[in-house]
């Protein structure tokens, strides 16, 4: 397996891990939570990283020569849910998957 292929490959598994923790903090704990957890600016970024990593998932998986413009997309988005994850606090797992899944999708775009 080529180095570009273990990177891919690593970068979808990561995806994938974030897409589903991402959900199920968003379902299991942010709305049992509430307050902070629920405000609209932090629900969006949220979706838009679980609907992120998803896209992701599915450019790398099929080979289209456009996935590096999704995982740029994916990069940003993933930072963005990481810092407000982390700001709102009690959410170190999506934290975590969110850094790792930013790296491997920046390394994709570049």
């Amino acid at each position: 397996m080529s180095t570009a292929t273990a990177s891919k490959q690593e970068c979808i598994q990561n995806c994938q891990e974030c897409q589903t923790t991402c959900a199920n903090k968003l379902t299991s704990h942010c709305l049992v939570e509430g307050g902070k957890h629920v405000e609209q600016t932090h629900v969006k970024l949220m979706l838009d990283c679980i609907a992120a990593c998803s896209a992701c998932v599915d450019f790398m998986s099929r080979n289209s020569d456009h996935h590096a413009q999704y995982c740029q997309a994916c990069a940003e988005i993933c930072k963005a849910c990481a810092d407000s994850c982390e700001k709102v606090g009690g959410m170190d797992e999506c934290v975590e998957c969110c850094r790792k899944c930013h790296e491997s999708c920046s390394a994709m775009a570049a």
